[in-house]
């Protein structure tokens, strides 16, 4: 297992010669073409020091675990009911309940000032990291710098990301070499990209810190936040069950993840609600395959907020159900 550093902005020429003397032997990025661009684009419009950079990234290590996991994502692999499985399990709804319940001070603050209903914030904590009690072991450094200089296909994305991360870990002073996150360099209880973290984190304790790995108030806060800055629309359903009769064309369920027909255009197209929903209102048709055959949903505004989270239909309904499932067990 590979030993690291601390490494803190800004430290002592002695402590800087150090770290070079013990960087790892093996392949890193600090001579990678990408990482060059980097940190000259950082000195320049962020005040770092290229020194420090330039041993920031011999201490970042290619992992070919990461592009492999990030090729293969569950909601590109998997039908929806084997995806669903994965997450509608009884211990993520039991466990559910019970971060509910510990933590329920918060989490009715947080729905009174978002309107994020308590039960979605508490499901995609679970969704994304069984309630904070798996949050990822990837090195952050290390997820992003490889998918930033070795995934040409969203290398644009991922250096955008570094570079937040980096201005994240000056901003809060935090070891960017010891920071540990998801393989595509998620972090915390509501697994935040760096730009996320930067942008919607919030101090929900009011300690002055924004900490998302240790502090679930925080974290609570900050996935309300995220939700409500993304557009919720508190007191308004997420979705409805619905019927397509024979007639309903192929091209109804081809609209994407944003709502862009109003529900009546649905009902004419021969896609019906099972509940009361206003005829006007916006929505997504969504069409799932099951073992036999499918099952059908209209997709409206709050379902399309939780797609910014995440952006698949199967993802934000994982999060929906899961989420009906532990506000009914929470008041059972």
């Amino acid at each position: 297992m590979k030993q690291r550093q601390k490494f803190g902005f800004h430290v002592c020429a002695s402590l800087l010669g150090a770290l070079f003397l013990t960087a790892p032997v093996h392949a890193d990025y600090s001579n990678a073409p990408g990482a060059q661009t980097l940190i000259a684009e950082m000195v320049a419009e962020h005040d770092f020091s290229a020194e420090e950079l330039q041993t920031l990234f011999m201490g970042a290590e290619r992992q070919q675990s990461i592009l492999d996991a990030i090729s293969r994502p569950a909601e590109k692999t998997k039908p929806w009911h084997e995806y669903r499985e994965i997450f509608l399990t009884e211990r993520r709804e039991r466990e559910g309940v019970e971060f509910f319940r510990e933590h329920r001070e918060a989490l009715s603050r947080a729905q009174a000032e978002t309107g994020v209903p308590a039960e979605v914030i508490v499901a995609i904590i679970g969704v994304e990291t069984y309630y904070g009690r798996i949050a990822g072991s990837y090195d952050v450094i290390d997820a992003l710098s490889t998918l930033a200089f070795d995934y040409p296909k969203r290398s644009k994305f991922f250096t955008s990301e570094l570079k937040n991360f980096l201005l994240l870990s000056r901003e809060q002073g935090m070891d960017p070499l010891s920071l540990k996150g998801s393989y595509a360099g998620a972090m915390g209880y509501g697994q935040f990209m760096p730009s996320s973290y930067r942008a919607y984190a919030i101090d929900f304790d009011g300690d002055e810190l924004v900490d998302i790995w240790n502090n679930p108030t925080d974290a609570i806060g900050s996935v309300a936040n995220y939700l409500a800055k993304h557009g919720w629309r508190g007191g308004e359903p997420v979705v409805s069950a619905a019927t397509a009769s024979d007639a309903a064309p192929q091209e109804a369920f081809e609209g994407g993840l944003k709502p862009s027909r109003s529900v009546q255009a649905f009902i004419d197209m021969g896609v019906t609600p099972e509940q009361q929903v206003d005829p006007e209102a916006m929505a997504t048709a969504m069409k799932f395959e099951l073992a036999d055959g499918y099952e059908y949903w209209l997709g409206l505004q709050n379902l399309y907020v939780i797609t910014r989270y995440n952006h698949s239909a199967m993802y934000a309904m994982s999060v929906f159900l899961l989420s009906q499932r532990i506000a009914a067990g929470v008041q059972a």
